[in-house]
């Protein structure tokens, strides 16, 4: 540690010995500097705050609201574009000395460079100016950075208010030449279609459809089948209980000949029919027997023994029955007039392919243009109304926040703090001159360096011992170094008073 300091004493040593050097490089560093420092135009920047408003409630409501974040997006990407920078330079001060397309680039591409858009929100904005020409006082580049925004807020308010109703009126035209163009397509294919239908009726819409009506015959005729079959099941259940029920009713006067006991029979024979007992079963068999007997007693007795009444529900059963017949039978002829149109329908699919082709061609032809048709119909009512939103509100609506305004202080160069740079800077070097040279001479400012440096013993030293003429004179000059650095102080401490004087006569 102690050659730490060693070091350090001997360095500050080395450097006072040689404190003209350092203070000449000094002044000569910081004068240049400042000079330089000088030299740099101020840059003044303005700045404004716009808040972009979207919601629109006539628009949401008739269904004709845009993309706001792609809007707000698209402004943005536009805003600083080379033309509307070439638009703010030719209507301000920056295209007084353009003469020809070069320059205009030129100059373009340095306002690119101090423009800035930046989005604080999803809908906020902040505009960003910065002007600095050499040429311009500083008040003249002050108001000229102020300009700049301002213009660029009008180009902003042109571009998206006057711009979207060109750009609707424009494609309303579009819209129209392409109406009238399929218009005259759509038309000519429906004439194609009608004199191909008129020659080939059961073609009408094409193959697909050919097929979309066999299938529906054909479901038409599975529903029939299936209402023919539960129709013949109700007839045959009518005939079983018609087979079961008695012509007559047994009355109480002739309850008792051969008669009544054979209709009672044949009512005991339908009873146990109905739960279901076969013509094997026991009883079946007696009660059939006893029928035959009764029956041929009947008939020795003759047709004069005959008695009894009609049976209302046998005369019933009859009349269902006959209702019955007639549906399966109207079934039936639907039947076969359901299978005779599919024979009529796979006959003309199956005898005439090109012309089923030509069929499919036309209707495809003629939906895609009708399709094509309607959906540009309907783009075009919806952008005439959009128009004429627009033309009495515009959806996009922006407010000025942060007016731009002039600039009291350059944004650009903070020269108090660049002076004050330079002033560090040219002590440094001179301090950095006068060690070097120190360093180049073969001496040692003590004897400890020159005991390390020879790595040998050093016996003793001589201190220096100043006259008393000598002592004035080094008193004399210490205080022409001290005044000396003292004036650099002060062209230091005169600058920066400049430099805010200056500053002030601006703002």
């Amino acid at each position: 540690m102690s050659e730490v300091f060693e070091e350090l004493r001997a360095a500050l040593y080395s450097v006072w010995h040689r404190r003209w050097l350092a203070l000449g490089v000094a002044w000569s560093v910081c004068l240049l500097g400042w000079l330089v420092v000088a030299m740099i135009p101020n840059s003044y920047q303005s700045r404004a705050r716009i808040y972009v408003d979207l919601d629109d409630v006539l628009s949401e409501q008739i269904g004709i609201a845009g993309d706001g974040k792609q809007e707000i997006m698209r402004v943005r990407q536009t805003l600083a574009s080379s033309v509307n920078l070439e638009k703010v330079i030719r209507s301000t001060r920056l295209g007084e000395e353009i003469q020809d397309r070069g320059q205009m680039d030129a100059a373009i591409a340095d306002l690119t460079k101090k423009v800035e858009i930046k989005s604080e929100e999803d809908n906020l904005f902040e505009l960003n100016a910065t002007v600095g020409k050499s040429d311009f006082s500083d008040a003249e580049n002050a108001v000229l950075a102020r300009d700049v925004v301002q213009k660029l807020i009008d180009i902003f308010r042109e571009e998206n208010i006057a711009g979207n109703r060109s750009e609707v009126a424009g494609t309303m035209v579009f819209l129209d030449q392409q109406l009238e163009d399929r218009k005259r397509e759509l038309e000519a294919a429906e004439q194609r279609r009608l004199a191909f239908e008129a020659q080939y009726p059961e073609l009408i819409g094409g193959s697909s459809t050919l097929a979309t009506k066999i299938q529906q015959v054909r479901t038409e005729l599975r529903g029939v089948e299936g209402d023919l079959a539960a129709a013949q099941s109700a007839l045959a259940a009518i005939n079983g209980q018609i087979a079961g029920t008695p012509r007559t009713i047994v009355t109480s006067s002739d309850a008792g000949g051969a008669r009544g006991a054979l209709m009672q029979a044949q009512s005991q024979l339908a009873q146990l029919r109905g739960r279901g007992l076969t013509d094997e079963h026991p009883d079946i068999v007696a009660t059939t027997r006893q029928i035959e007997l009764l029956r041929r007693q009947v008939q020795a007795e003759g047709p004069n023994s005959a008695s009894g009444t009609p049976n209302p529900a046998y005369t019933s059963l009859i009349s269902i029955r006959a209702e019955r017949q007639a549906n399966v039978e109207a079934m039936q002829a639907r039947r076969a007039a359901l299978q005779s149109d599919i024979a009529a329908l796979l006959g003309s699919q199956a005898t005439e392919p090109e012309v089923a082709a030509e069929a499919n061609r036309i209707s495809r032809d003629y939906e895609v243009l009708k399709t094509k048709y309607d959906e540009l119909l309907q783009d075009r009512e919806e952008i005439r109304l959009r128009g004429q939103v627009e033309n009495e509100r515009s959806s996009l609506k922006f407010d000025v926040i942060d007016p731009p305004v002039v600039p009291r202080k350059p944004a650009a160069p903070n020269r108090p703090l660049l002076l004050l740079g330079v002033l560090l800077a040219g002590l440094g070097a001179g301090a950095g001159v006068a060690y070097a040279m120190g360093q180049l001479r073969s001496t040692f400012s003590t004897a400890s360096k020159l005991e390390r440096t020879l790595k040998l013993p050093v016996v003793g030293s001589i201190s220096h011992t100043v006259k008393e003429g000598a002592k004035a004179l080094q008193a004399k000059r210490f205080k022409q170094f001290v005044g000396a650095t003292a004036a650099l102080g002060g062209v230091f401490v005169i600058l920066l008073a400049i430099e805010f004087v200056q500053v002030g006569s601006v703002a």
